[in-house]
């Protein structure tokens, strides 16, 4: 039985393979995890599709394949239950494709590791632990000058380059198709949140927090009701802009292995206390790389909060193909401001920069997108008026 690459997400059409979870003549159950691959999105497993064993690879890891390449070769298993006990069971290991890639990046066996977490789960203080102690029979059979021709090795590999491989090749290979497909056009806005973070901690007084970036979202796919074009996918070939009525918003989340971005869908239709249970989870799952295809499939528009990292005052964000629109969210600063009467007050200052294509809209349509989520979150009250 040919096992092949089959797409784990939508748009998917090739994936690199990060390495196999199995051995050839290993015995393997039914959805037993085979081979880690990595996508432009995420890293995930390809399970058997039935019981059998493993005889033979066909791809390499570090190759790149189309979706439909078969990539080993598995017998069906026919016989019942006669005859297992004799075959060679792999250990099943319970840990993420992250925590896989820790253990090869640091050259341990991760069946050789006992793990720390729920279930026997290995995690990734597992892998530090083991990294940190060091392979001892190694150290104890090998000679002063085997050791310090591998530590040279090493010095001299950290010390020059890093791998350029996996999620972040991915994300290199779309973010140069976004940037020669689509002619970006950033605009760039000052946004009061003075009275956004009143009303939060007012919330918080009650017992109810809610993050700053459920509101952002939430005032994002108010405007977008107001201005769809943003919401909107181009087909070239029949020349028309297809308005989409659902608002699936991603949210970029800075995790160990790169940039991901899960979707929070039908945003319209959720509360700000929905988008904040969502968020939480998708954001937990993305920092621990257990996150599922689906989760980053089918997003519309993008919002990427980088004000809490606490440095960035401005950029110009690529839009992830075939979106249309990117916004960015900045730090946060108190600043002098000039009122309504002519006094100086200090006040809560963020900057968003925001990239749209602009064969699909216009720099007004833009001002005005930003001027409308501007109002809803410089009076975070006017919210309530546009609630389904």
């Amino acid at each position: 039985m040919e096992v092949k690459l089959y797409d784990i997400g939508e748009g998917m059409s090739e994936a690199e393979i990060n390495c196999f979870l199995v051995k050839q003549g290993d015995f393997v159950r039914e959805d037993d995890p085979l081979v880690e691959v990595q996508t432009d999105k995420m890293t995930a497993e390809i399970p058997a599709p039935r019981a059998g064993i493993v005889r033979e690879f066909i791809v390499k890891p570090g190759e790149t394949v189309a979706v439909g390449a078969v990539l080993l070769l598995l017998e069906p298993d026919t016989s019942q239950g006669a005859g297992k006990n004799n075959r060679k069971m792999p250990k099943r290991i319970l840990a993420s494709p992250y925590t896989r890639k820790l253990a090869r990046e640091n050259d341990i066996n991760i069946e050789d590791i006992e793990g720390s977490g729920p279930g026997g789960r290995v995690v990734d203080e597992d892998i530090f632990r083991m990294a940190g102690q060091g392979n001892k029979s190694f150290r104890e059979e090998a000679s002063p000058q085997e050791i310090k021709k591998d530590t040279e090795n090493l010095t001299a590999a950290n010390s020059t380059s890093i791998s350029y491989t996996g999620r972040r090749k991915k994300t290199a290979e779309k973010m140069v198709q976004s940037l020669s497909l689509i002619p970006h056009c950033t605009h760039f806005e000052d946004v009061d949140v003075t009275e956004l973070s009143v009303f939060r901690e007012q919330l918080k007084k009650k017992e109810k927090q809610v993050t700053a970036t459920a509101f952002y979202i939430k005032a994002l796919s108010m405007a977008l009701k107001r201005f769809p074009v943003f919401n909107s996918r181009l087909d070239e070939k029949a020349e028309l802009i297809h308005l989409l009525p659902e608002h699936h918003i991603g949210a970029a989340v800075n995790a160990q292995e790169g940039l991901v971005v899960p979707v929070i869908r039908n945003v319209e239709e959720k509360t700000i206390a929905e988008i904040a249970l969502d968020l939480q989870h998708l954001t937990r799952k993305a920092l621990d790389g257990s996150l599922m295809p689906k989760e980053t499939a089918g997003g519309t528009f993008t919002v990427s909060n980088v004000g809490p990292l606490n440095g960035s005052t401005g950029a110009t964000p690529i839009i992830l193909h075939p979106q249309t629109s990117i916004i960015s969210l900045h730090k946060t600063k108190k600043m002098p401001v000039v009122d309504n009467d002519d006094q100086i007050v200090i006040r809560s200052i963020m900057k968003l920069s925001m990239s749209f294509d602009h064969r699909i809209a216009d720099g007004a349509s833009a001002v005005g997108f930003t001027n409308h989520f501007s109002e809803l979150i410089e009076n975070p009250k006017l919210m309530l008026l546009e609630l389904v």
